[in-house]
């Protein structure tokens, strides 16, 4: 993953689905994903969603709690190196709670990483997080979320 922060996250509306069927299969718990793509210029592409299992323990906390299994993390590098892509970040949903990186989602980040959440409120959906990893927080810095690789840009989310 690249240090300097990026401006903006541009999606092909195709992972968007994925991404979302891949979350929304995990419900009543926490879904999570690991973000394959490029970096290009100061944008971030996502290229191809790699779905994983919250492995979060106890069982129990899942619904407002997630943790991805470090062996497919590592599998998802290797994937991603072999294709010529990276891990850019991850992606889980909130399901009863807004788009917003909660405290333990910023206390267990390393960063710098790309994180985006998927919002089950109805006023929101999509937002996309930049987490420096600068201090021990890992402080969030929204990103634009643009469709598309090419022109024709649209702004999601909100």
């Amino acid at each position: 993953m690249t240090a300097q922060a990026p401006d903006q996250l541009r999606v092909d509306g195709h992972w968007l689905i994925v991404l979302e069927r891949t979350l929304n299969a995990a419900l009543p718990e926490e879904g999570c994903a690991l973000l394959l793509g490029k970096t290009k210029g100061k944008s971030l592409e996502l290229h191809r969603v790699w779905p994983c299992c919250n492995r979060w323990e106890p069982a129990r906390e899942r619904d407002h709690r997630f943790l991805l299994d470090p062996r497919e993390q590592l599998l998802a590098q290797r994937w991603a190196r072999e294709h010529g892509l990276q891990v850019i970040g991850s992606a889980h949903s909130h399901p009863t709670s807004a788009a917003i990186p909660s405290q333990t989602d910023r206390e267990l980040c390393f960063g710098p990483t790309l994180m985006v959440i998927a919002s089950g409120l109805g006023n929101e959906r999509w937002r996309a997080w930049w987490l420096s990893g600068d201090d021990d927080a890992c402080e969030p810095r929204e990103l634009p979320l643009r469709q598309g690789l090419a022109a024709g840009d649209q702004r999601l989310g909100k």
